[in-house]
């Protein structure tokens, strides 16, 4: 029986060839792809002396992450001076879940360094997780800002204050602040320096003795309210205080004495509409008594006739006795017609 042809003629080495060209077609198309797309990226790096290899921009690579963003912000710091390793800044990226914090954290790093502050990149990094815009408060840092106060946004326009002598005083300032990179995180905010330059104002007018003093030296606030360390744990330091205006309100203490002064009157009508109706209560009562007496004394000269019949009964009282009686009291009450006096004693009215 014949056997094929190929039988015949196969070699097992040419098996082994044919792998091994296989292996090197696949080495090769995979050498080609670095090339393709990281040989440039890592010539640019090297040549920048940034120390980024294959393996980590493959490595980002399978990470799904913007590898030439990383690379190119790396030499960025390089060229600036700073020498901060690929892999932290493919941490910070992954933390944040975008490429974009990772571009603001590198200019505010940079930024920070060519201004002569101190801000490590770990600082920076904290700061930007912690939700703070770090690009920002370098910036404040290196161009203080100026806030209103009070916040005009808010509703108000100036701070009220009331000095000694009754005078409302009514201030608005502006305020110098810069940020203090080492307390940004955990710090309070601009509405906190605001409030507390609002508290200062007020107080340092309510101090004055005379609003005229305040006038004149409108200073005097700023130096009041600059005495008392008001950005104390808040991520700000408080540069100046500038009074932008002040002008002079109502007469607190005059429309506070007039207030008090109707209160006061309403109080006395209130006691003597008091006293007045227990007055009425009184001789009401009285008038009462009065005639309850008289009812009383009606009732004691009802029993006269029955005591004058009882007498007769009994033989105690005589005819001519009872009419000696009658005369005597109609020449009394003819002597009192005559002199102008009542039957109770009194003279009539």
């Amino acid at each position: 029986m014949l056997r094929p042809l190929f039988a015949q003629t196969a070699d097992p080495s040419q098996y082994w060839l044919l792998a091994l060209g296989l292996v090197g077609l696949i080495l090769f198309l995979f050498v080609m792809f670095i090339c393709v797309n990281f040989i440039q990226l890592w010539i640019r790096a090297y040549l920048a002396g940034a120390k980024v290899g294959f393996i980590d921009m493959i490595r980002m690579k399978l990470q799904k992450l913007d590898y030439s963003t990383i690379v190119q912000q790396n030499i960025s710091l390089v060229k600036a001076g700073l020498k901060v390793t690929p892999q932290e800044m493919e941490a910070h990226v992954l933390a944040r879940g975008r490429i974009e914090p990772l571009v603001k954290v590198v200019r505010a790093v940079i930024a920070a360094h060519k201004a002569g502050m101190d801000l490590p990149w770990r600082v920076a990094t904290a700061i930007d997780l912690a939700g703070r815009d770090v690009e920002e408060a370098v910036r404040c840092s290196v161009n203080p800002k100026v806030i209103d106060c009070p916040d005009p946004t808010k509703g108000r326009t100036t701070l009220d204050g009331v000095c000694q002598n009754g005078i409302q005083l009514r201030a608005r300032a502006r305020v110098t602040v810069r940020t203090k990179l080492e307390r940004l995180i955990g710090g309070a905010t601009e509405e906190t320096i605001i409030a507390r330059v609002g508290e200062g104002i007020v107080k340092a007018i309510g101090t004055a003795e005379h609003h005229t003093d305040v006038l004149k030296n409108p200073s005097m606030i700023s130096r009041a309210v600059l005495d008392n360390a008001l950005d104390a744990q808040t991520a700000f330091e408080i540069v100046s205080i500038d009074i932008a205006e002040i002008d002079v309100g109502d007469n607190i203490g005059a429309i506070l004495q007039a207030n008090q002064a109707k209160a006061d009157l309403q109080v006395a009508q209130a006691n003597a509409e008091k006293r007045r109706a227990l007055a009425v209560a009184t001789e009401q009562e009285m008038r009462a008594r009065v005639e309850e007496n008289r009812a009383q004394l009606v009732l004691a000269e009802a029993e006269i006739p029955r005591a004058i019949a009882q007498a007769f009964r009994d033989g105690r009282l005589g005819i001519m006795e009872y009419y000696q009686l009658r005369n005597l009291q109609s020449d009394t009450q003819m002597r009192n017609a005559i002199a102008g006096v009542s039957n109770g004693g009194e003279r009539p009215s």
